[in-house]
Formats: structure tokens, C-alpha cells, sequence
């Protein structure tokens, strides 16, 4: 077994109590600690960044298995539960010296009867995800504390998929091409792709396969006038410019400025020049009216789809924020439509699973606009796809 260096445990509960404690945002958190501790190895800075997303995906779990609540001053009694959770030997650290191994051990070994412990999740989201399907929700939340995979998607505008499989290959990256979807791969061995030439060269954006499928459903052409509402750093956005060849407008607005100056950013190393950026002030929507031949609403959501990637967003939600985004959700939905032009076509997807935040959300949409019908929607599970959880509906404007 690995030997385990105590510098690496130290380091380990400095990040747990910013993270858990702090309510620091986990990438952020790993990020900033990585970043102070350059002296670390690779297979050091790979257990720390492991141990620090398990221990918070499973954190009611070895909750319950340490017998206590979670505290500041029990994180390391937390490290040591993880640890046997996970196959480790407890090194003999004095940290770990007041760490009851025997009674541990004994908590596993016995059934848990609550299954949203089980699942390290929320009562009250069990019970939504519960609500919504059934006999699937333990499955479901089982996909959803797996580690995710890692998907690339290709920049058409710059290369193809053969020629960057190629490229990452030379900087010892390992991809694979993806059934399905021409402009998808799967990296096989995860690697830091960030200092790959492909990346710097703008051949790729790490983009996970459920995401991917949002730009396509949409299916803009080039020359067509396409507004993004909700674009973010843009990663949607760039794909949009992608499938466009580069022809026509996209008009990418969001309410940070800051991501905005990213998604330009990401533009120049991408190649992408018909992109036009555009914070949201109040007469936007009057501006642009009826002028779209398709909108995008990547819609701000819960993210519960995506619980692999951000495993403290679980911890961090509560009944009262699904609540204030689905009201949101419909305003943003209500609003936004106006800009499309009657023949025209929009997207609205969520990276959730959640139905109040999806489905009843376009139905509710949809009986209230009488001008706008349902193309399709499509709901994507995670233990179905092996993906992200998503929503994506297509919808298009009669009237």
C-alpha cells in the first residue's frame, strides 16, 4: 500500500475546513491548494485532490459511520474514516490518536436502513429525486456520486477529431472517438490537458457529452442570427460558432461582465469570430425582439445533474433555493422567448434532473403561450447515458 506522507493529511484538513466550513466553492478551494504545495508529486497532488471530492461526495456517510456530526474539530477523525472507507491503513499520525478504529469498523459493518445516507444526500433532495423516479432514484444517485468522466469537444473550426487524437497523442494524452457524436472524444487516462499544444492552439474545449448534445439539438445554421441568454464563460457559445462555421451572428448575453471578458477570452483561442458579447441591461429585450432565428436558454438550475462534477453543490442547496430558481427559470423563459422570430426555433436546458425545474417547467410555459409548441424533449439520466444529467427541450414559435 501507498505510504501516506503527513504533510499530504495536513494539507488534506486545511481544504476540508475552507470547503466544509468556510463555504468555499471545492474547485477553488483544491485549486488554491494545489497551487501552494507545488513541491507535492503528481501521485501526492493526485491522492489529496481524490480524497478531497470523496470525502465531501460522501460526507453524510462517514458521517454516520464516525458516529458524529461533522465539526472543525473532528476533520481529521473524518480523514481516518474516509481512509478505512476507502482501503487505506490509518497511518500512526498524532492527528489521528484519539481516532476509535474498532468502533468505525463496527458501523460498517452493519446495514444502513436510511438510503439517503446511504447515497450521501439530503433528505429533502432524496425525496424530490424519490418524487420524480421512483424505483430508479437509488441507481440514479448512485451514477451521480461516481467519478466522471473526462470528454473533449473537438473545435471543427480549427482541426478534426483524427488530427487532435493525433496532437494529444504526441503530448501523451490518450483519446478515443465517441459513437454518436462526430465532435466528441474520451480521454482514457486522465492527464492535465491544459498544458497540451491542442489546448493553447484553441482544438478543444473539455466538454462533457450530455453538454454537448444542447448545441446540436438546437441545430443553428450558418448565417442564421442565434442568441445565447444565458452564456456564461461560454462553452455552448463556442460550439454554437462551431456547428455556424463561423457565418452569421451569435449575440451571447449574460448578467456577469466577468464572464463575459472569458468567453472573448476562450473566443480568441478558438477561432471564433462571430461571436458578439453583451451584458444584460434593462431594454435588452425590447432591443432585440422578434430578431432571433434561434435561442439558446442554458437556464441557471440547481445543477443536480451534474452532482459528480460539483459534489459540495448538494450540501450547499436547500428547498428554498430550487424554489427561487424555478421562478427564475420561468421568468428568464417568459422574457427571452420574445426575441424569437415567429418560424424560429429555441432550446431551453437545464443541467438538472429535478421535473419542477424541466418538464412541469416548459408544460407550465407552453399553456400559458399559446404561439409556442413543444418540438421534443429529452431527458438524460445518468445511469442511463453515463453522463451528466440534463434536460434539453426543443421548442418552436407559431405565432
Amino acid at each position: 500500500m501507498k505510504r501516506l506522507h503527513r504533510v499530504l493529511i495536513i494539507g488534506l484538513e486545511v481544504a476540508l475546513q475552507e470547503a466544509l466550513f468556510e463555504d468555499k466553492y471545492a474547485d477553488k478551494v483544491i485549486e488554491k491548494t494545489l497551487k501552494a504545495n507545488k513541491k507535492w508529486g503528481s501521485k501526492d497532488r493526485a491522492f489529496v485532490a481524490e480524497s478531497f471530492y470523496d470525502i465531501i461526495r460522501w460526507k453524510r456517510k462517514l458521517a454516520h459511520y464516525m458516529g458524529e456530526a461533522i465539526t472543525p474539530d473532528n476533520i481529521y477523525k473524518l480523514i481516518a474514516t474516509y481512509l478505512i472507507y476507502s482501503n487505506y491503513e490509518v497511518p500512526s499520525f498524532e492527528e489521528f490518536k484519539a481516532f476509535e478504529k474498532k468502533k468505525v469498523l463496527a458501523r460498517m459493518s452493519e446495514p444502513i436502513a436510511n438510503p439517503a445516507v446511504e447515497h450521501s444526500v439530503p433528505d429533502w433532495l432524496f425525496d424530490k429525486i424519490k418524487a420524480d423516479y421512483g424505483d430508479d432514484t437509488e441507481a440514479i444517485l448512485a451514477s451521480l456520486n461516481e467519478q466522471a468522466d473526462v470528454f473533449l469537444r473537438v473545435n471543427r473550426l480549427k482541426t478534426s477529431a483524427r488530427k487532435l487524437i493525433q496532437s494529444l497523442l504526441e503530448d501523451g494524452v490518450h483519446a478515443e472517438m465517441v459513437d454518436g457524436l462526430p465532435d466528441a472524444l474520451r480521454i482514457k487516462v486522465r492527464k492535465n490537458l491544459f498544458r497540451t499544444k491542442a489546448f493553447q492552439d484553441g482544438w478543444f474545449e473539455v466538454q462533457d457529452l450530455s453538454s454537448q448534445k444542447v448545441a446540436e439539438a438546437l441545430a443553428p445554421e450558418a448565417g442564421m442570427r442565434v442568441l445565447d441568454v444565458c452564456a456564461g464563460a461560454g462553452g455552448k457559445t463556442l460550439h454554437l460558432a462551431s456547428l455556424m462555421e463561423n457565418k452569421g451572428q451569435i449575440i451571447a448575453l449574460d448578467i456577469h461582465e466577468w464572464k463575459l471578458k472569458e468567453l472573448k477570452r476562450r473566443a480568441r483561442r478558438a477561432g471564433a469570430h462571430n461571436i458578439e458579447t453583451r451584458p444584460i441591461a434593462a431594454k435588452t429585450i425590447k432591443r432585440l425582439r422578434d430578431g432571433a432565428d434561434a435561442l439558446l436558454i442554458d437556464a441557471p438550475c440547481t445543477g443536480v445533474g451534474v452532482l459528480r462534477r460539483n459534489p459540495d453543490a448538494k450540501w450547499k442547496l436547500d428547498p428554498s433555493f430550487v424554489e427561487r430558481i424555478t421562478k427564475e427559470q420561468r421568468n428568464i423563459l417568459v422574457d427571452y422567448s420574445k426575441v424569437l422570430r415567429i418560424g424560429g426555433r429555441m432550446v431551453y436546458a437545464t443541467c438538472s434532473i429535478l421535473s419542477e425545474e424541466n418538464e412541469k417547467q416548459v408544460a407550465q410555459f407552453l399553456e400559458e403561450n399559446a404561439g409556442f409548441s413543444l418540438v421534443s424533449e429529452e431527458i438524460l439520466l445518468p445511469h442511463q447515458s453515463g453522463n451528466d444529467g440534463f434536460y434539453i427541450a426543443v421548442i418552436e414559435r407559431k405565432a
